[in-house]
């Protein structure tokens, strides 16, 4: 990795008092900024660790250095790459934690803090901790196994995401083939609801169900388990080599380790290359466009003989597909798993398509065919809050438990608390209703039903896509669904 260019240097030493004095000059910066983390994109830690410190040391204004180093270690803390997170707990204790910048306020500092602490112990790369935890019979579990593959995967009973995931992931090791030990460790304390959990959600053969309900283990700490789920990936060696995971990247991570002949798909290169594929239809973007693209495909690969770069570009747009939210990418998705996947002969015939792909592809049917456009909503009642414009007649908000097909013309949103999308939808709804006299949102909580009401949240897992909150589906008249997966 080349030192970063002299010029980008003098830029922050040029131009450091007109950025102090006007807060709109740090765009530039920001743009700069932006521009050298895409360059950083797959470097080891160590480098960008080192590069990063470099373009803070450069700033010789002290509101400059501060703005710099909170710009670079928001972007690291809030990243989708794996792995990168370390580098925003080598910020914090280089620069922050040492008092050689000011956070903002104690309170920053304070929460800083506490991220380095919860995530400085299970960074990529490190040797995982040793927990010994406890199975259904009290009998105490080494966690990780030693000389084998381990996925730690922690969750709770009451968590809307956890269900979604254990499901996805019950149905992934159901297919896959690759030796691996799985401990499913359950973060709360009611025993009956962990029986119940685990001989539904996560009936998975040959699992080690654990659990630690005093905390003694102190788990949390050792592997930054603040929330759930978590799911984590060790290696024979006893080192991380996942964390943070979803099924999708599981099973990517898995086959790199299966053997370098073996495809990966969903690397971030090729969802870049589809991102960029799909933005240029912009605002005119449709489902049909999924099929244009597929076909495509198609006709340059499998037209022409090759058999391997098809089944490489397909699987890489399933797994693009998948890790995407935009109502019409989801709505071309359901098509082209069965045109493209499930719906060609002779082609996915190896034992990892099957792992990596067609398993991918039946659980995104199912979830895909829930509570389908034209069709009335599932006939059940939940609890929500309904939000109107207030008026003379009228609150602006009414708490209660509503009939779905009773809504008439209306949105239902369903949504977590712990979910950053989700608030950005939740506030969404406000502009909404704000602007549009006639517009009726049901909100949704799906978490405090998964923990009140476990037998009405299983119902809504059975009927609604619920693997990312939020959901925003459009009724109609009488039920019917008009659009879902929408973007407010």
């Amino acid at each position: 990795m080349k030192r970063i260019i002299a010029a980008f240097a003098a830029l922050f030493v040029a131009f450091s008092a007109l950025f102090a004095q006007n807060d709109g000059r740090y765009d530039a910066l920001q743009a700069k900024l932006d521009e050298y983390f895409a360059s950083l994109l797959g470097e080891r830690t160590e480098v960008i660790n080192s590069e990063c410190d470099y373009i803070i040391e450069s700033c010789q204004d002290p509101e400059v250095k501060q703005w710099v180093a909170l710009y670079v270690y928001d972007h690291y803390l809030s990243s989708k790459v794996m792995g990168e997170e370390a580098v925003a707990v080598h910020i914090a204790q280089e620069w922050f934690l040492s008092e050689k910048v000011p956070m903002k306020s104690e309170i920053d500092l304070m929460n800083a803090k506490i991220f380095v602490e919860f995530n400085k112990s299970s960074l990529i790369g490190m040797k995982a901790p040793v927990l010994n935890l406890r199975d259904s019979e009290s009998r105490l579990v080494r966690v990780p196994a030693k000389n084998s593959y381990s996925l730690l995967y922690f969750y709770d009973t009451s968590c809307s995401s956890c269900r979604v995931q254990s499901a996805n992931l019950k149905s992934f090791l159901s297919g896959s083939t690759f030796p691996l030990e799985f401990f499913a460790v359950y973060t709360g304390s009611d025993e009956a609801a962990w029986a119940r959990y685990r001989m539904s959600d996560l009936n998975v053969d040959d699992a080690h169900h654990l659990w630690d309900p005093e905390m003694d283990s102190d788990y949390q700490l050792k592997y930054g388990v603040l929330e759930t789920p978590q799911m984590l990936l060790v290696n024979p060696e006893g080192r991380i080599i996942g964390r943070k995971l979803d099924t999708s990247a599981l099973g990517v991570l898995l086959s790199r380790e299966g053997g370098e002949e073996e495809y990966v798909y969903g690397e971030l290169f090729q969802m870049e290359f589809f991102s960029a594929l799909f933005a240029e239809y912009g605002d005119s973007l449709t489902a049909e466009n999924v099929d244009e693209v597929a076909s495509y495909i198609a006709e340059r690969t499998l037209g022409e003989g090759s058999m391997e770069e098809y089944k490489q570009m397909e699987g890489d747009l399933l797994y693009f597909l998948y890790s995407r939210r935009g109502e019409q990418l989801k709505a071309g998705a359901l098509p082209f798993i069965d045109k493209y996947i499930l719906g060609v002969d002779g082609i996915w015939t190896e034992p990892s398509d099957t792992a990596n792909v067609i398993s991918l592809a039946m659980m995104m049917k199912d979830l895909l065919e829930k509570t389908p456009v034209g069709e009335p909503v599932p006939d059940i009642a939940v609890p929500g809050v309904l939000r109107r414009r207030p008026c003379l007649f009228r609150k602006g908000s009414k708490t209660g438990v509503f009939k779905l097909r009773k809504l008439g013309k209306s949105y239902v949103v369903f949504y977590s608390e712990g979910c950053g999308s989700c608030k950005e939808t939740l506030e969404a709804v406000d502009l909404l209703i704000a602007g549009d006299r006639k517009a009726k949102v049901l909100l949704v909580n799906v978490d405090s039903i998964m923990e009140e009401d476990p037998e009405l949240g299983q119902m809504l897992l059975e009927d609604f896509d619920l693997s990312a909150l939020p959901l925003v589906l459009k009724l109609g008249k009488k039920g019917i669904v008009e659009r879902k997966y929408v973007d407010l």
